[in-house]
């Protein structure tokens, strides 16, 4: 075990990097444009750990089914992105067709976990997201997009290497593969699952139908447990033996806030000091919420307006597709 100083100290550092302005995302890194097609990322202003929560967008065109076909695209990413790393397999075939082009994926494989609490965490969090993906497709029945195009791939050209190496994770010619370790597939997880959270939070004014609000709020509740699960073990992990998890999960907070817009209300899992930062909330003890645009900058890796990018190389498929401006 590290001296606790040490800790302290690289955990200092990582919130001192998080209050300056983030231009280590001034290049995401070059991506094969046949897989992800990013854009470079420019920078934006510094990291407030307790700002007020981001107001969620509305609109007076969308309707409920357009709505949870957007949160069925995520999940569609997520429970591949679980499937692969927990089991080696994909999606089942019953559970990819539908409303427009149904895609490929590219990367994912099994982890070969070597923390057995880590490994049953990961399936349990894959069943669960593999549970919502044939919940909302049972919910819209015939209206149900697609499995829409991914790029969950740990290579050169991959999405998770071209969010890393923007996030300062690795050097601008380094790799990063969520499947090469039970640390990597902690840090992939967190990518996604405060995007989930904040994406159903911001997601719930557009809903008028009760019962589908109901749902919604449950998968919310369930993506906040997932959530807190992954960053209480990269705390624990980070706290005990490899501070660099707390740093990097710090880095992944920024990338993510840098994308997202002008507000700064991503946050880390640790504050300065060393305390604990399991939940991310702001003063009111509230976490904030992303529009579908903010979910969609971070998903596509891109600060503009686009349609594609990133996780989702073709596009998610549905009514939502286009990322915000900032």
């Amino acid at each position: 075990m590290l001296q606790n100083e040490t800790i302290l100290a690289l955990v200092e550092r990582s919130e001192k990097r998080r209050t300056e302005r983030r231009s280590f995302l001034k290049a995401a890194g070059a991506a094969s444009a046949a897989t992800v097609g990013l854009a470079v990322l420019s920078a934006c202003g510094g990291d407030k750990d307790y700002g007020n929560p981001t107001p969620a967008a509305t609109s007076t065109t969308l309707g409920d089914a357009d709505v949870l076909n957007f949160a069925l695209n995520l999940e569609y990413l997520e429970a591949t992105f679980y499937s692969y790393a927990a089991f080696g397999t994909p999606l089942s075939v019953s559970s990819t067709g539908g409303v427009g082009t149904t895609g490929t994926v590219t990367g994912g494989r099994q982890v070969n976990f070597t923390d057995p609490v880590v490994a049953q965490y990961a399936r349990e969090i894959a069943l669960d997201e593999i549970n919502h993906v044939n919940f909302l497709r049972s919910q819209l029945a015939g209206s149900s997009v697609a499995l829409p195009s991914l790029n969950i791939d740990g290579g050169a050209t991959g999405a998770f290497t071209a969010a890393a190496r923007a996030a300062g994770v690795v050097s601008a010619t380094g790799t990063f593969d969520p499947y090469a370790s039970d640390e990597n597939f902690l840090l992939g997880a967190f990518i996604f699952e405060d995007v989930g959270v904040t994406a159903y939070k911001g997601a719930s004014p557009l809903i008028a139908n009760k019962t589908y609000l109901e749902a919604a709020a449950g998968i919310l509740a369930v993506e906040a447990y997932h959530a807190g699960l992954i960053r209480t073990i990269l705390y624990t992990k980070g706290m005990n033996a490899t501070p660099s998890l707390i740093t990097n999960a710090g880095l992944i907070s920024d990338a993510r806030d840098s994308l997202d817009g002008a507000s700064d209300d991503d946050q880390g899992i640790a504050m300065s000091g060393g305390a604990s930062n399991i939940v991310p909330t702001d003063t009111n003890g509230i976490t904030y919420s992303r529009s579908t645009g903010q979910v969609l900058n971070v998903v596509y890796l891109n600060k503009a307006s686009v349609s594609s990018g990133g996780f989702f190389p073709a596009g998610v498929n549905g009514a939502i597709k286009t990322s915000a401006a900032n």
